[in-house]
């Protein structure tokens, strides 16, 4: 084995994956980048994470070759980075690699000059190719590097252009804000719905829970049809399909087809954690016993296989495992046969099992194509047997599954991810009240707030008991909305508090005065060749869409109105590009919703507060902050002067700092709502 490189001393799994390779890297940081202008080298900058597979296959292919390692080591300073600890550097060479004309994706390889300007690069490449560009680029850098440098310079301006100037920020902003440009964005995003396989149209197709949540926000105000059915057949379509783990619960990544069938393997904490939220508002918006299913069975997964004994949440689970991708996840028939026993047919037909296989190498993916109730009728069985011996089965297999070799996991604990996680069971609570799932959400609180929060700054990253990397905004955003739902389900003044530590921290750090927008950075870290602003929604809801969520029951929570006016002046010089861009715009949607529509918090005071807030949580109503405080109490200002009245339980619903005539019913709360 060759001797290790100085990514030994790293935490990161993905870095660590790579510390024994022939390749001399070297961690992101003042040595590398120190060693590339002294030496006057170029430097090779890879990126990628640990669940990644075709990261894996590059690595095995070129970065343990012994030839290729040569001539990496001869002519570059190579540098590795993880990035999902390092996400502000990968950002700026994700959009280099766009302004390139080049596609972006993992591995991303780009070339660097010296002072770290980018000017070429690319994701996977098979180790002739990667020779080939390696050798190529090497000889420009010595032959032309004038033009190198011209080049780069050209790139690295085009980085600095401001969000403002790109997106035409601020020009058409509005006075009020109007139902009508939702009605617009829907349009437009109603033209991508996949009718024929749920979700939107092509492949390969992420679950993207930002533009269900918005759609399920549309469906309820517009009272649109349309909206709901799209909605719950995607969230069907999706529940059904070989992206969702059938045994076991959770959420690959992507499916790498249209139908939701053959998904890259790898399942991934922020994917589960907004997925546990979806599918527990769909299940108060819809009613359907089937989301339930969903969001308590993922719970489940991430409870026994990502989440240590302290409530924190591991990053990842990787696609292979034995060096196979979905190995661990796929049956023969005869493996299955062999588990369940001759009498599993039906169990098998309905999981759309083949004795040839339906994948690759005669093994099959568990997916379903239909109701219990629908398969029963067609196959005349008796439904309730029939969902007894489902579940008998389910659970042999998942034993079965526990003797297999594991995939790998990423086990470092990301504060972003962790708080999208915590956020997603919070939501779970309000849609089945599990004790269970207030206690994980109350631990996880407990790190986010004591762990990760030195009282001065948020970490990004924790592993081996040691926090790493000062917070970006996406961590702190995240935090905030999981503090605030925390505050909901238990009335805990601490997570208030902390959220508007939080945000207090944001808009001195990270705001920008003159565009009216968050950088994604700390002005207290590290200076990259550009400070970037996050500003379109992928499979992470932007963090400028998160902090005018958060900003907005902040200022009502807290009686602040300098956070509703920063969250109102973001909304109204982005609303042009909700309708231009529903499908990258989809949480600024749902935050326009807010605006657009009424919001309302609601005190509920007395000894069945928490009897009534269960009950007014069993009717989804997007817009609204439902406390439950027992006894009277001014500890926070959103309480003050709630008073409890002849002695019954008393609600108070509010809107814009005043609040309607005190009822002592949910159904005469659910009136003064509606009205």
């Amino acid at each position: 084995m060759p001797k290790a490189n100085k990514l030994i001393h790293e935490s990161s799994p993905y870095l660590l994956q790579h510390a024994n390779n022939p390749v001399d890297w070297q961690p992101w940081g003042e040595e590398a980048l120190n060693q590339a202008k002294k030496e006057d080298k170029l430097i090779l900058l890879s990126i990628g994470y640990a669940a990644c597979h075709w990261c894996h296959v590059m690595e095995h292919e070129s970065f343990e070759d012994e030839e290729v390692a040569n001539v990496m080591n001869e002519n570059y300073v190579c540098i590795k980075l993880d990035r999902e600890e390092r996400p502000d550097i990968d950002q700026i060479y994700m959009d280099a690699i766009q302004n390139m004309g080049l596609n972006g994706g993992w591995p991303l390889n780009i070339f660097l000059m010296p002072n770290q300007k980018p000017f070429y690069g690319g994701t996977y490449f098979p180790k002739n190719k990667w020779l080939e560009i390696l050798d190529k680029v090497a000889m420009a850098f010595q032959s032309s590097r004038s033009q190198l440098e011209e080049s780069a310079d050209k790139f690295a301006q085009a980085l600095n252009v401001t969000d403002g100037e790109r997106l035409n920020l601020g020009a058409l902003e509005a006075e009020k804000f109007e139902p009508r440009i939702l009605s617009e964005a829907y349009q437009k995003l109603s033209s991508f719905f996949d009718w024929d396989n749920g979700g939107t149209l092509g492949a390969p197709k992420f679950p993207m829970p930002v533009i269900w949540q918005f759609l399920m926000k549309y469906a309820f105000h517009s009272q649109n049809p349309e909206a709901k059915k799209a909605l719950e057949f995607t969230l069907t379509s999706m529940a059904d399909g070989g992206i969702y783990d059938q045994v076991g619960g959770g959420f690959a990544r992507y499916s790498v087809d249209a139908e939701w069938f053959a998904p890259h393997f790898e399942k991934m904490l922020y994917d589960n954690g907004q997925l546990i939220s979806l599918y527990a508002d769909a299940f108060r918006f819809t009613k359907n016993p089937y989301f339930k299913e969903i969001f308590e069975d993922s719970i489940r997964f991430s409870v026994r296989e990502i989440m240590d004994s302290y409530c924190r949440f591991y990053s990842a689970l990787d696609a292979d495992s034995e060096g196979e991708e979905g190995k661990f996840y796929t049956w023969t028939y005869d493996q299955l046969i062999k588990i369940l026993g001759d009498d599993a047919t039906s169990v098998l037909k309905f999981y759309n099992v083949s004795e040839t296989g339906n994948w690759e190498n005669g093994r099959n993916i568990l997916f379903r194509h239909s109701t219990i109730e629908d398969f029963c009728k067609a196959e005349k069985l008796d439904a309730e047997k029939f969902e007894e011996q489902l579940q008998s089965a389910k659970d042999e297999i998942l034993n079965a599954r526990e003797e297999r070799i594991r995939p790998a996991m990423d086990d470092k604990i990301l504060t972003g991810w962790n708080a999208l996680q915590m956020h997603g069971i919070c939501d779970a609570y309000k849609a089945h009240q599990d004790e269970k799932y207030k206690a994980i959400a109350q631990d996880n609180f407990v790190f986010l707030s004591d762990f990760v929060w030195d009282g001065n700054h948020l970490f990004r990253s924790f592993k081996n008991d040691q926090v790493k990397i000062k917070a970006y905004l996406e961590d702190y955003a995240l935090t905030i909305q999981a503090s605030l739902a925390l505050f909901e389900i238990t009335a805990d003044s601490k997570a208030l508090d902390f959220a508007e530590t939080l945000a207090n921290y944001t808009i001195q750090n990270f705001y920008d005065e003159k565009e009216k927008l968050f950088f994604y950075t700390d002005r207290l870290s590290e200076e990259l060749i550009a400070r970037k602003k996050e500003i379109f929604d992928n499979v992470i809801p932007s963090s400028n869409s998160v902090m005018i969520e958060n900003l907005h029951w902040l200022g009502i929570l807290k009686g602040n109105s300098s956070y509703t006016e920063i969250s109102e002046q973001m909304l109204k010089q982005i609303q042009h590009l909700l309708p231009r861009e529903p499908k990258f715009m989809a949480n600024y949607s749902s935050a326009y919703a807010l605006k657009a529509y009424r919001s309302y918090d609601i005190v509920i005071v007395g000894k069945k507060a928490k009897e009534l807030q269960k009950e007014l949580w069993s009717h989804y109503l997007p817009n609204t902050f439902v406390m439950a405080i027992p006894e009277e109490s001014d500890k926070q200002l959103v309480w003050k002067g709630k008073e409890i009245i002849n002695t019954k339980t008393t609600i108070y619903v509010c809107e814009n700092n005043a609040c309607q005539k005190p009822v002592y019913s949910v159904e005469d709360a659910l009136d003064q709502i509606r009205k």
